[in-house]
């Protein structure tokens, strides 16, 4: 009792203790983080936050789920999640601002189009159809199921509300006479005239210089399309993991070694070890040997070694083949036997019936009505055998009906009992019909392949530890001089290693260059304590290791001058280029003009101005325009082309003659309209104030 009141009289000083620890703690982080404030959202779509919480369990679901039964990294789902958020997040803004409202036959029309739903047979009336009242009578009695349908009622309501707003930017979408009149004169209205060109290629590039200023004045001029996203430089090496000259001679020295008996002193007596040939325990033998445990099943020749494939089908039994290499295998191989007919291929037509575990049915029937049609088909088939691609495309219940019915090979066991004892006890071109649990099936042998028995020893060839440490040592020290300053480019030819282009990475990046899922190195170079020039090394797992170095660091807003230069500077040499030609191309006529520039005078005979292909020029559209446009027998002004400066001077213009109608060229516009409607989600996104956290999650 003493001892508790001591506990109690000093919990105060405790108490204080404590808070002091935890103060200096929390002021100890303030400073390592800059006073940065932790955001509790993972990012916002127009002043909208996005709670990580929420996404963060909607992330594990579609990564758990995967996507056409393929796994999923965090960063793939995390994409594929924030895109969704992203969108719901921008039409839920654009459905209040329109006051779209659906109700509940809008809602049942979603919940019909989903096939788990409108087709499940516990939904259906008599007649095959959805019947709404049985869908709500089901999860009145299941209540369980109450929550699940509020949660699909939400997902039903945006979707219908996105089908209205689909289809009122489609009704926006059209096109007017006058634009298939414009479009008809476009076509047809041609023009004739003469020309003189002066490439911009008769300057050199090495005569104009564009400088950063004026590329940098150029980006200002058009911000929206040179935006950029926060993004980092990286420079790298790699140092692969790799076997040495030793440790492949090591593998192939021992695998050789089976191909014959020895002696070994063993227990002061000599004990014979068989070779692989001359073993009589081939399974163990092998099981001792092998990185591959032994496998006794039948080998069809199309999956055999492509490589091999050919030597190793034609062994006896007992021969030995190799060694030889197959991936990073090094390998021999010994024929145990053949097996005829080992793998089968068959088309199969399914008929199922109400009651069988078959999705999607192509008719509503009885198991008496599917057995009528069933030997209807078979006996078509047998009448017919070679129109029996078309009975299965036409007929069959099962997916392979796309197929005309082919499974493919298949071997003993891979198909429920009567399907397989049908097609592995009959010869090829047999049709017959068997019942299964899930249905009536039609089924056509159409081919049987031999298969071998084959005992393979399989060392992989793989870097020794010695060699590992090697690697490791060359790794660090590589890191450990270019963290002292050296020259990165020097070091890597200095050890002789492959020189990389620099890497440019983004926030929310999960590879790394041509290296997949190596999202550490992504996350250090947006580290807040990652500085320009700081290296730093990574372990990637069956590859090696990479050796990084920050280059450079571009913040989010106007592309950098470097990034933009490769698109830029030949648009702004050009634009030099015309301003000292034009300084040249005087005279009163085209033929002084052609003089005084070293060119010839050109003919363009009835060019249109929907294709402007200039002759000897290519595609010049402000050409041809300016000749639709020139009074006759003028000579223009210079005019700023695509390849260089023309003057040109119109000799005719043919006009299109009016039509009482322009349907046909509506027509031919209308595709094009109803394909922009598809681009109303960039157009939100790009207009959006949309801020991007994840990296801080992720």
């Amino acid at each position: 009792m003493a001892i508790l009141s001591k506990i109690r009289n000093r919990s105060g000083l405790l108490l204080i203790l404590i808070g002091f620890a935890l103060l200096a703690f929390v002021v100890q982080d303030l400073f390592s983080n800059g006073f940065k404030s932790v955001s509790t959202d993972v990012g916002s779509v127009n002043g909208k936050d996005i709670s990580f919480e929420d996404f963060r369990i909607k992330v594990a679901n579609v990564e758990k789920n995967g996507q056409n039964g393929q796994p999923m990294t965090s960063m793939q789902a995390s994409n594929q999640v924030w895109n969704q958020e992203v969108s719901v997040a921008l039409l839920t803004a654009e459905f209040e601002k329109l006051g779209l409202r659906v109700g509940e036959k809008h809602i049942v029309e979603v919940f019909k189009a989903d096939p788990n739903i409108g087709q499940n047979q516990m939904f259906m009336n008599a007649a095959g159809k959805f019947d709404v009242t049985k869908f709500k009578d089901y999860f009145k009695s299941n209540p369980e199921g109450i929550q699940i349908l509020k949660e699909r009622e939400k997902d039903a309501e945006l979707n219908a509300k996105y089908q209205i707003y689909n289809s009122l930017v489609k009704g926006a979408m059209y096109t007017t006479e006058a634009e298939g009149k414009f479009k008809y004169e476009a076509e047809t209205s041609k023009v004739t005239f003469d020309y003189v060109s002066v490439p911009y290629s008769s300057i050199k590039d090495s005569d104009v210089k564009i400088t950063d200023e004026e590329i940098l004045a150029y980006l200002k001029t058009k911000e929206k399309k040179f935006k950029s996203e926060e993004s980092r430089e990286l420079d790298y090496v790699l140092i692969e993991e790799k076997p040495s000259a030793q440790d492949e001679a090591e593998v192939k020295n021992k695998i050789n070694s089976l191909l014959t008996s020895r002696v070994e002193f063993k227990d002061g007596k000599n004990d014979t070890i068989p070779s692989f040939q001359s073993a009589t325990n081939i399974a163990e033998f092998v099981n001792q040997n092998s990185d591959i445990p032994f496998d006794s099943t039948y080998i069809a020749k199309q999956d055999l070694p492509a490589e091999h494939a050919e030597q190793l089908f034609a062994l006896a039994t007992g021969q030995v083949y190799g060694p030889y290499m197959f991936s990073n295998y090094y390998c021999i191989s010994k024929a145990m036997g053949r097996k005829a007919g080992a793998k089968s291929k068959a088309s199969h037509i399914l008929i199922s019936w109400e009651g069988t575990q078959v999705p999607n049915k192509k008719e509503k029937r009885t198991k008496e009505q599917a057995k009528a049609k069933a030997d209807g088909l078979l006996a078509q088939a047998l009448a017919n055998p070679s129109g029996f691609m078309f009975l299965a495309m036409s007929n069959s219940d099962d997916s392979s009906a796309q197929q005309g019915g082919d499974l493919g090979y298949f071997g003993p066991g891979q198909m429920v009992k009567p399907f397989n004892d049908f097609v592995f006890n009959n010869p090829v071109g047999k049709i017959g019909l068997v019942e299964t649990e899930f249905g009536y099936h039609i089924i056509n042998v159409t081919d049987k392949q031999d298969a071998i028995r084959l005992a393979t020893i399989a060392e992989k060839i793989e870097p020794s530890e010695a060699t590992n440490d090697k690697i490791y040592t060359q790794a660090t020290k590589f890191e450990m001089d270019a963290t002292a300053g050296k020259d990165f480019a020097a070091l890597t030819k200095e050890a002789k290693l492959t020189v990389n282009p620099s890497v440019r990475v983004k926030a929310i990046d999960e590879s790394f260059g041509a290296i997949s899922g190596q999202r550490q190195i992504v996350k250090w170079a947006f580290e807040d304590d990652t500085n320009i020039g700081d290296v730093k090394r990574f372990e990637v797992v069956n590859m090696g290791h990479v050796i990084v170095k920050l280059k450079k660091v571009n913040e989010k807003g106007l592309m950098a001058v470097e990034e933009a230069r490769p698109q830029v500077e030949g648009l702004l040499k050009n634009k030099k280029k015309a301003e000292m030609i034009k300084a040249k191309m005087t005279g009163s006529s085209l033929a002084a003009i052609a003089a005084s520039n070293k060119v010839t005078v050109v003919n363009a005979l009835d060019l249109t101005l929907e294709s402007p292909a200039v002759p000897g020029a290519g595609f010049e559209p402000k050409v041809v325009g300016t000749a639709f446009s020139s009074k006759a027998g003028q000579v223009s002004k210079a005019i700023d082309g695509n390849s260089g400066v023309y003057v040109l001077v119109t000799k005719t213009v043919t006009k299109a003659p009016a039509l009482p109608k322009y349907t046909d060229y509506v027509n031919k516009l209308k595709p094009q309209a109803a394909g922009n409607a598809g681009r109303f989600m960039q157009a939100l996104k790009n207009e959006a104030d949309i801020q991007d956290n994840r990296a801080d999650f992720y």
